[in-house]
Formats: C-alpha cells, sequence, structure tokens
C-alpha cells in the first residue's frame, strides 16, 4: 500500500506543476503589438520610434515609471528635434554636459524644469535646452503613471548639437 500511496502522490505533484506551469506561461504571454507604420517598418526592434509634427507628439507613453519614461521623453525630443542630433559617438572632450529633471503632467504638458547639474559655464547652452525642451510640450502623456517626473543627461557638443544619455551613441 505504500508504493501505491507514493505512486499516487508522484502524479499527482506531476499534475499540480504541470497545471502550474500552464497557468504561469499563460500569464507571461505578450501583449499584442500595434502594426509598425511606414516610418518604424526599418527601426530595429529595440528603439523607440519619434514621432514628429509642428505641436508635439500626440502618442501616449505606456512606461510604468520615470525611468522607463526616460525613452519616451528621448525619443520624443530626438523626432523633433532630428537636425540637432549629434550623429555617431561623441568626441573625448565635450563643450557641456547638463543633467535635467522634467516634470510632464497626464497630458504630457512640461510644468517644471529642475537642474540638478546645470552647466554654469555655458549659460547659452541652458537657455537653449530650456527652449528646446518647452517648445516640445506636449511630450507622450503618460498614461500609467499619470504624472512624471524624468532624469537625463544632456551631452552637448560645441557645434550646437547634443545626445541625451537615453538614447547616446556612446563616447570616444
Amino acid at each position: 500500500m505504500p508504493a501505491s500511496s507514493s505512486h499516487r502522490r508522484f502524479w499527482l505533484m506531476a499534475l499540480l506543476s504541470t497545471a502550474a506551469g500552464a497557468i504561469v506561461s499563460a500569464c507571461k504571454s505578450a501583449p499584442p503589438q500595434p502594426e509598425p507604420g511606414p516610418s518604424e517598418a526599418n527601426a530595429s526592434p529595440n528603439a523607440v520610434a519619434p514621432v514628429a509634427s509642428q505641436a508635439g507628439s500626440a502618442r501616449s507613453s505606456a512606461a510604468p515609471n520615470a525611468r522607463a519614461y526616460r525613452q519616451s521623453g528621448a525619443s520624443h525630443l530626438y523626432g523633433l528635434h532630428a537636425d540637432r542630433i549629434y550623429k555617431g559617438r561623441m568626441p573625448p572632450l565635450l563643450y557641456a554636459i547638463g543633467v535635467l529633471n522634467v516634470e510632464i503632467n497626464q497630458a504630457g504638458i512640461v510644468t517644471r524644469l529642475d537642474w540638478m547639474r546645470a552647466p554654469r559655464h555655458a549659460p547659452e547652452v541652458i537657455a537653449e535646452i530650456e527652449r528646446m525642451i518647452k517648445a516640445a510640450s506636449p511630450f507622450p502623456a503618460p498614461v500609467r503613471i499619470g504624472k512624471v517626473v524624468y532624469t537625463d543627461t544632456w551631452l552637448w557638443h560645441k557645434s550646437g548639437k547634443f545626445q541625451l544619455d537615453t538614447l547616446t551613441e556612446g563616447q570616444n
């Protein structure tokens, strides 16, 4: 009898393990991905495609936190200022580096800018970055988190072109 009981216990545990595995795998299935638009067709699968327009981006961001929202914010700025992006790896010596907190409300409107590390030696860079961010409003609306304060580092070349740390191609 004990052998039969342990045999049943083995099959019961095997059945429960299989059922638990099926439930876990069902919970992990990815949500359906939207069809890529014409400008996104050639983009790499991990890239966040910018949406550029005069009035800013009308899309929303499903980022679950401020760190994830950085991708949406950086992509939005790159889309609106494509001509100002430094192409390739940045040189070892940059004209200015600034770290900025940007507060975005639930509608994607910039409500506050707060410098954590301002490039004080280059006040024209501070003014230009603030102007670019305010002009880029509205940003993608942070629909999952309501409002967001995200931080990004601006890497500024002497030519007036820049990269954001979130999307940088690196530095030599």
